[in-house]
């Protein structure tokens, strides 16, 4: 899978280092085998992955185009009273009493 962070191009001059037990050693020597990569491209590409899904609630937030219309106008809509969830957010809960 490409990532947006993969660039062929690039030469690769970082290094990263990680202890780890012989456990987790043969797991991702397994791992890496049944996808056909070394380790460090399976560890690489798979912590990549990860990185680029925690941080993307974070960072981006990309609709279509008619999407994002839709979106700007819900916001632009005056606001409008809605009894019945007013009364559940003022409602007491077990919460209340901690």
């Amino acid at each position: 899978m490409t990532t947006r962070f993969d660039d062929p191009g690039a030469s690769k001059t970082e290094r990263l280092n990680v202890r780890l037990s012989p456990r987790q050693r043969a797991l991702l020597e397994a791992a890496s085998a049944s996808e056909g990569t070394t380790i460090s491209e399976f560890v690489l590409a798979h912590a990549t992955r990860a990185a680029e899904t925690a941080l993307a609630d974070r960072r981006v937030f990309a609709l279509a185009p008619d999407q994002w219309d839709a979106f700007v106008a819900a916001l632009d809509r005056p606001e409008r009273e809605l009894p019945r969830l007013r009364k559940l957010l003022e409602s007491h809960t077990v919460l209340d009493e901690v």
